[in-house]
Formats: structure tokens, C-alpha cells, sequence
């Protein structure tokens, strides 16, 4: 009984050890998966605020882009209306009052339009597909150059942040080709896939080298803005043979 004791005594020892071990192991991996908790709730606080910070930048370069095609209407546009309307009403013969008061409802027209320009919530109520005709239709109307659209596939909705986002990466698409490639074609297609959307902007002007430093802070900000929604990028281009930009989202992130 007394040569026993010993040996009892050291496998409670030893099981209490092990209890020991155990118990801080388990200890030690619920302080590891917490502080994993932690660092993923982090991650993604940083990418919902940089996230935001691009939605408002987005939201900022569109109304100022906005405001100045206000500016521009309201002086070339409804100003030119309201001075012929003032010569009409200046004048003595009768027939001329249905004529001002046509123009006068051409002008509430119009100033109703820049009304809504001004609010970004039509972003909810345009679809990318009219967006990208109606950008198209104020190039072809300032005989800047040739345009394609092309359409395939069923188009599906998208979520109205990620489309603002999308809006304006294709609007810098749109200024790079008019401000630096000189074309005298610009294509754009959207191909709805069961699983993403793809965009092709493609032109035929002067290229540009991918390597550049004047243009890779631009590519930079379109490749980050595609990058925050979700979705990616790729641009080809070679002087003198024109640019291709492909945008992809998939289906998944809209």
C-alpha cells in the first residue's frame, strides 16, 4: 500500500500535467482564433473605409463633371433660348406669342433635365447599357469621331454603388481615348456572361506605351477603382495601332 502511493500519486501528478497542457492549449487557441476575429474585422473595416473614400471621390469627380456640362448648357444651351424668347417677346405681331411661349416650354424642359443632372440618383434609374449609348450619342454629336455599340448576351442589374464606380472608370476610359489618342473609331462592347460582366473599350488612335509614367498613375487609379468593386482590368496598347481596355465584374461581387 505504502510502495503504491508513490506511483498513484505520480500519475495524478501526471494527469493533472496534462490537464494543465491541455487547458493552456485550449486557452492559447481561442487567444489565436480571437485575435484572427480581430485582424479579419480590421481587414475589412480598412477595405470598407477606402471603399467609401472611393465612392465619394466617384460621386465628387461625376458632380463636378456635371457642373460643368450645367455651366455649359446653361451658357450655350438655355442661354441662347431664354435671348431668342426675348426677342420674340419684343416683337409687335401676335404670331409670335405661340412662338415664345414654345420656347419658353423648351426651357423649362431643359432646365428641368440639369435639374435631375444634378442628383445621383439617377444612377437607380439608368441601366450601364443606356449610359454607355448615351455617352456614345454626345460624341457622335459633336462629330468627334465614329462610334460602335455592341450588346450581346441578357443584361442583369448592378448594385447601384458598384455601377457609379463602373460609370466612371468607362467615362475615364472615354476621356483618355478623346483627350490623348485622336481616334477616328472608338468601339464598345458589353457581353453579359452568366457569371460576370465584361466591357471592351477599344479605339484606334495613337497608343501609348504600358510602361509610361504619364500614363501609369491613371491606369493605377481605373485598375484600384475596378479592384474596390470586385472586379479587374487589362489594357492593351501599342503606338500607333490604338488601345484596348477590358473591364470584367463578376456576377458574384454585383
Amino acid at each position: 500500500m505504502t510502495e503504491g502511493a508513490p506511483s498513484i500519486f505520480l500519475i495524478i501528478l501526471l494527469g493533472f500535467v496534462l490537464t494543465l497542457l491541455m487547458g493552456s492549449f485550449i486557452v492559447l487557441m481561442a487567444l489565436l482564433h480571437r485575435k484572427r476575429q480581430l485582424e479579419h474585422i480590421q481587414k475589412i473595416d480598412a477595405l470598407q473605409s477606402e471603399f467609401d473614400k472611393t465612392m465619394l471621390r466617384v460621386e465628387k469627380e461625376i458632380q463636378e463633371d456635371t457642373l460643368t456640362h450645367v455651366g455649359r448648357e446653361l451658357h450655350d444651351n438655355i442661354g441662347q433660348l431664354l435671348s431668342l424668347t426675348k426677342l420674340t417677346l419684343s416683337s409687335n405681331k401676335p404670331e409670335k406669342s405661340i412662338e415664345a411661349k414654345s420656347l419658353l416650354n423648351q426651357v423649362i424642359k431643359e432646365v428641368r433635365g440639369l435639374s435631375k443632372s444634378l442628383n445621383l440618383d439617377w444612377v437607380s434609374h439608368v441601366s450601364i447599357d443606356d449610359f454607355i449609348k448615351r455617352e456614345l450619342a454626345k460624341l457622335e454629336a459633336l462629330d468627334f469621331c465614329k462610334v460602335e455599340f455592341e450588346n450581346i448576351g441578357h443584361a442583369f442589374e448592378i448594385d447601384n454603388s458598384k455601377k457609379l464606380v463602373l460609370i466612371r472608370v468607362i467615362q475615364e476610359c472615354l476621356n483618355n481615348a478623346i483627350k490623348h489618342a485622336k481616334p477616328s473609331l472608338i468601339i464598345l462592347k458589353i457581353h453579359y456572361f452568366p457569371d460576370h460582366v465584361q466591357i471592351l473599350v477599344s479605339d484606334d488612335g495613337l497608343g501609348f506605351e504600358i510602361g509610361s509614367s504619364c500614363e501609369g498613375s491613371g491606369l493605377l487609379n481605373l485598375s484600384k477603382r475596378m479592384e474596390m468593386i470586385g472586379g479587374t482590368i487589362l489594357i492593351n496598347s501599342e503606338l500607333q495601332k490604338g488601345t484596348q481596355i477590358k473591364l470584367k465584374l463578376p456576377s458574384s461581387m454585383i
